[in-house]
């Protein structure tokens, strides 16, 4: 199974998690039973971080959160979120920052709001930066991490909203 599917299948199994908090085990092996969404090895070995540093990732990201609160997150965007910190802090492997935070993006996209996927990108560039120490604090409020270069482009084009800084337009996005 690509990597890809099995991030997906782990965020599946993270969000159904989400509902029935304490069920992750029963999820993966009905995953496998049913042949649905299977989460495999690779799968499982988010998810058990995901279990195990969930509070963690928590405290990670909240203070990136400008004007928004942790229970006022749609639920998919937490959850990837929440996914992608334990897999960039937490997992065994090394400098897969930018691919853990395209893969959430990317999820984001196909399970959340329409425009979710930038919050997300937002906050995870953020502490991707912030780990590789690239830049200053104050100035990683104002550096969202663009996710591909057509993400950047459509960014620059976008006019001005009338919403609030650091508000949604419409309740149906992060």
């Amino acid at each position: 199974m690509k990597r890809r599917t099995a991030r997906e299948n782990a965020f599946v199994a993270a969000f159904q998690e989400s509902f029935q908090p304490g069920s992750m085990q029963e999820i993966i092996d009905t995953s496998r039973i049913e042949n649905e969404q299977e989460v495999d090895e690779f799968g499982e070995k988010l998810l058990t971080g995901f279990v195990l540093h969930r509070e963690e990732a928590d405290q990670l990201i909240e203070p990136k959160l400008k004007n928004w609160k942790m229970n006022r997150i749609p639920r998919v965007c937490l959850v990837a979120l929440e996914l992608a910190v334990t897999e960039m802090f937490f997992g065994d492997e090394e400098d897969m920052d930018s691919v853990v935070i395209n893969e959430a993006v990317e999820l984001v996209k196909k399970f959340g709001g329409e425009d979710d996927y930038q919050f997300v990108n937002g906050v995870l560039g953020s502490l991707a930066r912030e780990r590789a120490g690239l830049l200053p604090e104050e100035e990683l409020e104002s550096a969202p991490l663009a996710a591909t270069e057509e993400d950047a482009a459509e960014n620059q084009e976008s006019e001005p909203t009338d919403a609030p800084e650091g508000e949604p337009e419409s309740d149906s996005t992060c």
